[in-house]
Formats: C-alpha cells, structure tokens, sequence
C-alpha cells in the first residue's frame, strides 16, 4: 500500500496527540478548510434542500392520495399537523445536536422515530446550517481545540529532569 492510502478529507495519524473527529460529508477538511471545504458545503447545502423539496413533494402526492380516497377532512388535518410538529420538533433536535453532545441518549434515541417523521425538518436544519459552516463543526472544533491544549499542557508538564524534582512521591531505598 502506498503511503497516502487515507480517505479522501481525511487526516494521515501520524500527528502525536488527538485527532480531529471527522464530519459526514466533510471527513477532517473542516479543521483546515481544505480539500474542497467549500465545494462540500455547497453541495450539501444543496443537497440537502433538494432532499427537502422532494419529500415535501411525496408529501404532497400522499395528501392528494387521502384526499382522492375521500378519507376526510379530519384524517387530512392530523396528516398535515402530525408532519408539521414532528418537523417542527426534529428542526430544533438537529439544530440543537449541532451546538452540543445529547445530555441523555437514552431520550435521544426514544425521539428517533419523531425525527424520521418529521425528517424534512432535519434537512431543513442541515441546509441552514450548512450555510455558515460544516454541521457541527463548531462543537468538534470546540472540543478539538481543547483536546490539543489539554494534550499540549500535559506534554509540556514531562518536560525536563525528572530526576530534579522533588522528593514527594519517590520512595526512598531502605538502609539497612
């Protein structure tokens, strides 16, 4: 194999230290914004609300469909209330995935059926977002930067003599 097998967007590990997590769609580039960051995020973010436009147009197609089935006007209200709350819901879910880790991913995962509903809700949050920047790439680039400082500190407390340090901790030998 040759020396440059990695992914496309994604960084060699040689570095010592932490590596950057990569992003869907966006491996590592976003920690440099290179290897096409910005062709990435402009195809994402049209992508995405090409993605969006679509289901709304399937949704259309199945709301015609219960209207030709004569199911009622009732039943028609709930269809479109259902997608809209549930879009509504998996917006601000995603929106909110992209500034923090979940609190607790037992309720995220109880919430996994509500977002698919509501999943044009998600790509509408993923095309905002994709606007400014790589999908979470404040949070990674957050906890990426901490992690290089902490791994920075603590290299630069093993630097020197050890043997100059004090005494606390060494054992002394036992004369005897």
């Amino acid at each position: 194999m040759s020396e440059n097998s990695a992914a496309p967007g994604t960084r060699p590990a040689t570095a010592p230290g932490p590596q950057p997590e990569p992003i869907r769609f966006f491996g590592t580039t976003w920690v440099d914004h290179d290897g096409g960051y910005g062709l990435r995020r402009v195809g994402v973010a049209v992508g995405s609300l090409a993605a969006a436009v679509a289901a709304c147009l399937v949704l259309r197609l199945a709301y015609e469909g219960l209207e030709i089935a004569e199911a009622g006007s009732f039943v028609g209200i709930l269809v479109i209330a259902m997608f809209s709350i549930c879009s509504a819901i998996a917006f601000r879910k995603t929106w909110e995935g992209f500034a923090s880790r979940p609190k607790d991913p037992d309720r995220e995962d109880s919430l996994r059926g509500l977002k698919s509903i509501g999943f044009i809700g998600s790509l509408l949050a993923y095309f905002v977002r994709s606007l400014t920047e790589a999908p979470g790439e404040k949070l990674r680039r957050t906890e990426y930067e901490t992690a290089r400082a902490q791994f920075e500190k603590r290299r630069s407390t093993r630097t020197g003599n050890p043997a100059a340090r004090g005494t606390s901790g060494r054992k002394r030998p036992k004369r005897g």
